[in-house]
C-alpha cells in the first residue's frame, strides 16, 4: 500500500511540474502584442523613409557601407601564375572545378602551354557512379537498423548530389585519372545536373528499398543484385553525359606556336603525365573551426565519394596558423584549394568580400552580433562553396591585407572572375584550405600522428561545398 501511495505521490509531483512548463510557455497575447509593436513606430519619419525604400528596391543595394566602395584594389603582391577562368554554369561541382584549377598551372608548365583544361565531365561521371556505390553499400551495412534511425535517414535523405570537398577530387582522380576537356566535353546534363541527379536519386531510393529487404532475408547475392543496380546508374549516366573513354589521342600547341604530335593516352597515363608526381597524401587539409578544439586532429566519418578512398581528415587551427602557411605556398606559385560561406558580405559586381560590404545595422537600427562559432553552432554560416586560393597581397612587415579567390562561375562573375577578399573576411568566413606538406611546419605535421577524433557523417559543420 506504501508504494502505491509513493507512485501516486510521484505522479502526482510530474503531472504539477508538466502542467507549470506548460504555462511557462508564453504566447502572443494581446498585451504582448501592443509591447512588440512598438519596435516600429509608423508615424516615426524615419522609419517611413526606410521602410518606402527597402519595400521599393534591394536590401543590398541599400545596405551597401560607402566607406567600404573603393578600398580594396585587385593588385597583389604574391600571385599564381594562373590563366583562363572556368564555368560550372548550373551545378554544383565547384570542389571540382576548384581542385582542378589548383592543378592547371602545373599542367601548363608541363606542356609549355598558355591554356589547359581538364575535362570535369570525365570525372563527374565516375563521381556520381562511385557516390552510388558507396551509398547502396551503406543501406547493406545499416540493413538491420529501422529505417527512422538518424543513420539510415541520413542515407535515403541525400542518396548522390553534385557537392564535394578536395578528398572527393583526389579520390577520383587518384582512382581513374583525368582527361583533357577536349576529349569528354560538357553536355546539357552535365552544366545542369539536377534534373539528371533527381532522377538517379529516385532510383538508387528505391534499389535501396529492396536491398534492405533482400538483405534482412538473408540473400547471400545481394551484391550481385547491386552491380545490377549500378549497371542501371552507369546507364543514366552513359546516356546524359556521354561513356568515358578508356584511351585516346591528343596533342597540343605550345606557346611558341609548335603543335606536337598525336600520342595515345589512357587516362591515367595522361594525368601521370600531365601533373608530375601527385599524390594525394602529399596534401594536408586544415580547417578554422572555433567550435572545435584547435591543434587536434578530426575526421568526418562517411565525408568521402568513393567506398576505398579517404574521408576529409583535417587539422584544425586558429586563422593565423593556416594563413602563414598559406602565405608560402602562394609565394612558391602553388595554388591551393579553399572553401568558405561566399554568400556572407559578397559585393557581386566588385566581387568583393569584406565583413563590413552590408551595413544592416544601420539599415534596421537592429543589432547582429554574432561571431565565428555562434554562427557555426546556429547554422547561420558554414563552408558553401571551394575556390582556388591563388594570390595574397602583404604590408610592408609581410602581414596578410588580402585575399584572392579563382572562382568558377564564369569571367563575367566578379573580378573578372576572381573574388577578393578582406584579410578580416578570411578570419570570419573561411574554413577550409589544402596546403601541400612542404609548406607546413613540422610541428604542425606532428598533429597527424594523432588518432583522429571522428565526427558523423551529418555533422551540420561539414555540408559538402557546390
Amino acid at each position: 500500500m506504501a508504494i502505491n501511495k509513493f507512485f501516486s505521490f510521484f505522479l502526482l509531483v510530474i503531472l504539477i511540474s508538466l502542467n507549470n512548463n506548460m504555462k511557462a510557455q508564453q504566447t502572443i497575447s494581446e498585451k504582448e502584442l501592443q509591447e512588440i509593436k512598438k519596435g516600429y513606430d509608423a508615424n516615426n519619419s524615419y522609419l517611413k523613409a526606410v521602410t518606402n525604400a527597402v519595400s521599393n528596391n534591394d536590401i543590398r543595394d541599400l545596405a551597401l557601407n560607402r566607406k567600404n566602395v573603393g578600398i580594396v584594389d585587385g593588385d597583389f603582391k604574391y600571385k599564381v601564375s594562373v590563366k583562363g577562368i572556368t564555368d560550372q554554369k548550373s551545378s554544383g561541382r565547384c570542389w571540382m572545378f576548384t581542385g582542378l584549377n589548383v592543378l592547371r598551372p602545373k599542367v601548363q608548365d608541363v606542356f609549355n602551354v598558355n591554356e589547359f583544361y581538364f575535362s570535369q565531365n570525365y570525372l563527374y561521371f565516375w563521381d556520381i557512379l562511385e557516390k552510388s556505390n558507396l551509398f547502396l553499400e551503406q543501406i547493406l551495412v545499416t540493413a538491420n537498423k529501422d529505417i527512422d534511425s538518424r543513420e539510415v535517414n541520413h542515407y535515403f535523405k541525400n542518396p548522390v548530389n553534385d557537392g564535394g570537398v578536395w578528398n572527393s577530387l583526389s579520390n577520383v582522380i587518384t582512382k581513374y585519372g583525368a582527361v583533357p576537356q577536349s576529349v569528354m566535353p560538357e553536355t546539357n546534363s552535365s552544366n545542369n545536373t539536377s534534373a539528371m541527379i533527381n532522377i538517379i536519386n529516385t532510383k538508387l531510393r528505391e534499389d535501396g528499398l529492396l536491398l534492405r529487404d533482400e538483405m534482412n532475408k538473408g540473400n547471400k547475392g545481394v551484391r550481385n543484385i547491386k552491380i545490377k543496380m549500378l549497371a542501371d546508374i552507369y546507364k543514366i549516366l552513359a546516356i546524359n553525359l556521354g561513356e568515358p573513354p578508356t584511351e585516346f589521342m591528343w596533342r597540343f600547341t605550345d606557346k611558341d606556336g609548335k603543335t606536337s604530335e598525336y600520342k595515345k593516352y589512357t587516362p591515367k597515363t595522361f594525368f601521370n603525365e600531365a601533373v608530375l608526381d601527385f599524390d594525394q597524401n602529399n596534401y594536408v587539409l586544415f580547417m578554422n573551426d572555433p567550435t572545435r578544439e584547435y591543434y587536434k586532429l578530426y575526421e568526418i566519418d562517411m565525408d568521402r565519394n568513393i567506398q576505398e578512398g579517404l574521408n576529409w581528415k583535417y587539422i584544425n587551427l586558429p586563422a593565423n596558423d593556416i594563413k602563414k602557411m598559406a602565405i608560402e605556398s602562394l609565394k612558391n606559385n602553388d595554388a591551393m584549394y579553399a572553401s568558405c560561406d561566399v554568400g556572407k558580405q559578397l559585393e557581386k559586381k566588385s566581387g568583393i568580400l569584406d565583413p563590413n560590404n552590408f551595413d544592416y545595422e544601420s539599415l534596421f537600427n537592429v543589432k547582429f552580433g554574432m561571431d565565428k562559432k555562434q554562427r557555426i553552432l546556429t547554422y547561420e554560416s558554414g563552408s558553401t562553396h571551394g575556390m582556388a586560393l591563388v594570390a595574397v597581397d602583404t604590408d610592408n612587415d609581410e602581414n596578410p591585407t588580402k585575399w584572392m579567390f579563382e572562382n568558377s562561375w564564369g569571367s563575367a562573375n566578379g573580378h573578372n572572375g576572381y573574388l577578393i577578399f578582406t584579410d578580416n573576411w578570411f578570419n570570419e568566413y573561411l574554413f577550409r584550405l589544402v596546403i601541400l606538406k612542404k609548406y607546413v611546419d613540422p610541428k604542425t605535421l606532428k598533429i597527424l600522428e594523432q588518432k583522429p577524433i571522428l565526427l558523423p557523417a551529418w555533422d551540420p559543420m561539414f555540408s559538402a561545398d557546390e
